[in-house]
């Protein structure tokens, strides 16, 4: 029981980057062919794994406090139950790992290799 417990516990603490997208998202798509495919291989995704959310569905129910996404493809990196940082659209393979780097920095959790 207090290993289930355990695992709950830092189930709920761990950090995901959630990317609010659309099937009609051009720029989703670039996002999906540039770092989609190689993003759960990186340092970064152990971090904060990639959790995709589709922008015109109900917001599930542990996402409820991230507010005001108008546009995808929008990245918000969560912590805690809170937002720690929020990257609007895609600017691009470079662009994307560098904001991503400095976002990741403001984790409590130690990242390795960000």
């Amino acid at each position: 029981m207090v290993i289930a417990m355990a695992v709950v516990s830092q189930a709920a603490r761990a950090a995901e980057l959630i990317m609010f997208e659309s099937v009609t998202c051009t720029w989703c798509e670039k996002f999906d062919a540039e770092v989609g495919v190689v993003y759960g291989n990186t340092s970064e995704a152990r971090c904060a794994p990639l959790r995709r959310v589709d922008v015109h569905d109900p917001r599930p129910g542990d996402l409820t406090f991230i507010k005001g996404v108008l546009y995808t493809p929008t990245f918000v990196l969560v912590e805690d139950g809170r937002e720690i940082g929020r990257l609007t659209g895609y600017p691009g393979e470079d662009f994307f790992w560098s904001l991503l780097g400095v976002e990741l920095k403001k984790l409590k959790a130690q990242c390795n290799g960000s």
